[in-house]
């Protein structure tokens, strides 16, 4: 009866005075995902011909790779290529040169080490048109620049392996740079593709050509696409996400994506 209240009343306040302490001690917060660059090195090297605005394009993806955990450094000179304490445990190497000269040290750094299992990624010329004379470095690009029929103009790109990573999800799309015309290995696995219209040069009506692609050379893997003219070409979303996928999957990333497996049109 009466008797019994104050100890009820003892027991509620004994219960509301725990469940206060549970909630004022702070809640242990949920490890975080490590981001998918941590521990990796990146260098991204710039320079050559202007016009493809290589400094500009390097620093519009050098912020993404940070904020991906890469640990990016940048030069403005192949020169690095022949410093064996820069090149030395590298998981990737982004290159923006075109029409460029690479000296035979230069050359031999930057092959051997991605050989031996460093990544190397770009866009346009600044990896498929780098160094003209030196056919070691396009074998290793696995494919290079001839022309551009027409100059500036629309074109489409279509997305043809849509189970990749690099281009899962992305829908074929439109855009209004140059058209690159390549000599293209076989061996290279083909993303995307674009068809030559033939109004700059009607000889060329209906030829299909690889607009990005992912190989290997050595242990490396090596990825490029042809977009990226200038540094406003990638303010198309499925271009910027294209080049960002590839360079997550030249470094090694998890879940970026397997080995290439080769499109080789002739067999």
């Amino acid at each position: 009866m009466s008797t019994h209240r104050p100890v009820r009343r003892m027991i509620v306040v004994a219960a509301a005075s725990v469940l206060a302490a549970a909630v004022s001690v702070p809640l242990l917060a949920a490890p975080q995902p490590q981001a998918p660059g941590a521990g990796k090195r990146v260098l991204m090297v710039w320079g050559g011909w202007p016009g493809h605005q290589p400094k500009e394009t390097v620093e519009l993806f050098a912020p993404w790779l940070k904020e991906q955990g890469f640990e990016v450094e940048i030069a403005d000179s192949v020169a690095v290529y022949k410093d064996p304490v820069k090149m030395k445990g590298l998981a990737l190497i982004v290159q923006a040169v075109t029409m460029g000269q690479l000296a035979p040290d230069e050359a031999r750094g930057l092959l051997e080490a991605v050989r031996g299992g460093t990544g190397l990624a770009g866009w346009h010329g600044g990896l498929a048109d780098s160094f003209r004379s030196n056919t070691e470095y396009e074998f290793m690009v696995g494919g290079a620049w001839v022309a551009h029929p027409g100059n500036i103009l629309e074109y489409e790109v279509k997305v043809t392996d849509r189970s990749d990573p690099i281009t899962k999800g992305l829908q074929d799309f439109r855009m209004k740079s140059e058209q690159y015309y390549m000599l293209v290995d076989p061996n290279d696995q083909v993303l995307a593709t674009t068809t030559f219209s033939g109004v700059a040069a009607p000889w060329i009506k209906g030829a299909v050509m690889p607009v990005a692609w992912k190989k290997l050379y050595g242990q490396g893997r090596v990825f490029n696409t042809t977009l990226g003219h200038v540094v406003s070409d990638f303010d198309v979303p499925e271009a910027r996400q294209i080049v960002q996928r590839g360079m997550l999957w030249a470094a090694r990333v998890s879940g970026a994506g397997e080995d290439p497996v080769p499109t080789n049109p002739y067999r």
